[in-house]
């Protein structure tokens, strides 16, 4: 996290940026596949876009867990959720399903153990979030592609030049080896831009049916931001988590715990001016994932909280094969 980077202020609407990547499990791409038995009929399946392909892509469950691959059809009917009894559902096309997008499936099984789907259902605000996370990865992937292909064109040249000098000094030779190396940690790093290792988690508290910042929750804030301005942080990322208690509904508890997540989310770019391209797709898990029992005041209040998790991505970082 760089303090005083400038931060483009077209990109402030999309801080609820946070995937996983998803953390880092949101943008994995070769784990295990799930398995959906031929013919079995599936509602309602909620995941985060993870792989897109022409015409399907893979969604994982936000809580983790195999990947399951989503065929698209011709007849397959992509819209938004409806809005109250007033505001109907919004039609899209095919291309809008990116990768970080939350959504809804229905469909059958094929013999593929892949999900035929005949439905799907997205939040729009998701669908920006999306559309802003698409915004600033696709940019870094391409130059890293980029980098990659002159590392493995240099490792040709030099490949041809040993094959026709096989009378080479032993300096020569070295030079050789050292460009190999070269070109072999460069492909380790487009390989681990996936992986993440965690550094440390930040706990922001909340007030019972709020998504203000407090003064502590600020001070925690200020203190963690402290904190960063001591270390390295090339190749360093944040996800940003919401939380709520067990008051209310579901569907509002979700919708609390998101407005949490961006709260910290704005704060911390408004004040820090840290780039967008540092976030990993935020998510509010809502009552899910409590670290203390409901039942009592003090559990409840610890959670109400935002989890700002601090990770460092091994590719940028070029930490991979090192063995961290």
């Amino acid at each position: 996290m760089k303090i005083g980077e400038k931060v483009q202020p077209g990109l402030l609407t999309f801080a609820c940026l946070l995937v996983l990547i998803t953390t880092g499990n949101a943008f994995a791409q070769d784990q295990q596949l799930r398995s959906v038995p031929a013919g079995e009929e599936v509602k309602k399946m909620k995941g985060v876009v993870t792989k897109r392909d022409p015409d399907s892509f893979r969604m994982q469950d936000p809580n983790g867990g195999p990947q399951v691959v989503v065929v698209l059809t011709a007849q397959t009917e992509v819209k938004s959720h409806k809005k109250g009894v007033f505001r109907g559902s919004k039609e899209y096309g095919q291309s809008y399903i990116l990768r970080g997008l939350r959504l809804e499936v229905d469909g059958v099984g094929n013999s593929e153990g892949q999900i035929v789907a005949d439905k799907i259902r997205f939040d729009e605000q998701d669908l920006r979030s999306a559309q802003a996370l698409k915004s600033t990865v696709d940019p870094l992937e391409a130059e890293l592609n980029d980098k990659l292909r002159l590392q493995q064109q240099e490792q040709e040249r030099l490949a041809g030049q040993i094959a026709e000098t096989q009378a080479l000094t032993e300096q020569a030779q070295a030079a050789a080896d050292k460009a190999q190396q070269t070109a072999d940690h460069a492909n380790n790093r487009i390989n681990g831009l996936d992986d993440f290792d965690s550094l440390k988690t930040i706990t922001v508290p909340f007030a019972t049916n709020s998504a203000t910042l407090g003064p502590k929750a600020k001070a925690t804030i200020d203190e963690a931001a402290a904190w960063v301005k001591t270390q390295n942080t090339k190749g360093w990322v944040m996800a940003v988590v919401g939380y709520a208690d067990s008051t209310g509904s579901s569907q509002r508890n979700i919708d609390l715990s998101e407005r949490r997540a961006n709260a910290v989310i704005y704060y911390i770019v408004s004040k820090y001016k840290m780039p967008l391209n540092r976030l990993v797709q935020p998510f509010g898990y809502g009552q899910l994932e409590p670290v203390a029992d409901n039942k009592t005041k003090e559990g409840r209040a610890k959670n109400r909280r935002v989890e700002i998790r601090l990770m460092v991505n091994k590719g940028i970082a070029g930490t991979v094969g090192k063995g961290n």
